[in-house]
């Protein structure tokens, strides 16, 4: 008899839990933080327009909104210190807001910004809320990753495509840095002796407004290919639900759709390419981080002896 497949029925009752969800205004990360709502939980949406998160957080139960620019790490750590105030513990912080093949441009920080949004930003906003999520019986951080991890390729250096940029490249080398984050963060918090968990999801081919800097031909494929592939946001959101919400789920997971290439259907543990479980390219890479942002994690132990 085949497994049912995982939905949002499997998410267990929320109430008296704290989230956070960056990009939280549309597309999955919209559909994360209205049903973690409704299973009770108080969610935060943290977003750069104020006016879109305003009208998102109007149509779901239990939310409120905080400005995050991932592009600036002023803008990182005013968030931080808003939601912080706010609250003694955080339960949940989704890591969901990206962007997709842009054009090479710089964050307020010199950064290049795929990078900069999709590491760096939650690289430093993760670190920064440490503490409250530390504070909560057993917090998880779900960091967003993406198929096209398989294409990324960290060069110590050229970290911000300084001499070459490719956009597809670049996003690549992003979502490959969210991914040895998330196992990074995993294997420190494991040796802390902290109850919290680090684990990671991707959507699948999910259809969102996230396609909008591709190049044209690009586009013009992504729609045709996109209704026969491809899902709703609502089901790309499922994986990172269920790393988010699911009672059996370890630090170090990897979700994403089980159906085939992972493209689309139920939630399902999957891998990630060989890289992404590199602890060498991930210590580098997180004191390289470190550097960059100015934020370290003096809470955690190192997770290997000697760096």
């Amino acid at each position: 008899m085949a497994e049912r497949g995982w939905t949002t029925a499997d998410v267990p009752d929320l109430t008296g839990r704290t989230a956070v969800v960056t990009g939280g205004n549309t597309g999955l990360g919209f559909e994360v933080a209205r049903v973690l709502a409704e299973r009770g939980a108080q969610v935060t949406i943290a977003c750069r327009n104020l006016d879109k998160a305003q009208i998102a957080a109007d149509s779901i139960p239990n939310a409120t909104i905080v400005s995050l620019d991932l592009a600036s790490l002023d803008s990182v750590r005013a968030a931080a210190a808003a939601l912080s105030t706010e609250y003694d513990k955080l339960d949940l912080l989704v890591n969901n807001a990206g962007v997709m093949m842009t054009p090479y441009l710089g964050t307020k920080d010199g950064f290049e910004l795929q990078l900069g949004i999709n590491h760096l930003g939650p690289f430093a906003f993760t670190g920064l809320l440490l503490d409250r999520l530390l504070a909560a019986p057993a917090a998880r951080i779900v960091t967003v990753s993406s198929l096209v991890h398989r294409r990324g390729i960290i060069n110590f250096n050229d970290l911000s495509s300084a001499l070459h940029y490719d956009r597809t490249a670049a996003y690549g080398r992003s979502k490959l840095a969210n991914l040895l984050f998330a196992y990074e963060l995993q294997r420190r918090l494991a040796a802390s002796g902290a109850t919290a968990m680090s684990l990671a999801a991707h959507p699948g081919y999910a259809r969102t407004g996230l396609t909008q800097h591709m190049p044209p031909l690009i586009q013009a494929g992504s729609r045709l290919a996109g209704p026969i592939i491809g899902q709703s946001a609502a089901m790309g959101a499922l994986p990172i639900l269920r790393a988010a919400t699911d009672p059996a789920a370890v630090g170090g997971s990897y979700y994403g759709p089980g159906g085939l290439f992972e493209m689309k259907g139920s939630p399902r543990l999957v891998r990630s390419n060989k890289i992404s479980y590199d602890e060498g390219i991930a210590g580098r890479l997180w004191s390289e981080s470190e550097q960059l942002t100015g934020v370290t994690y003096p809470l955690l132990s190192s997770s290997a002896p000697g760096r």
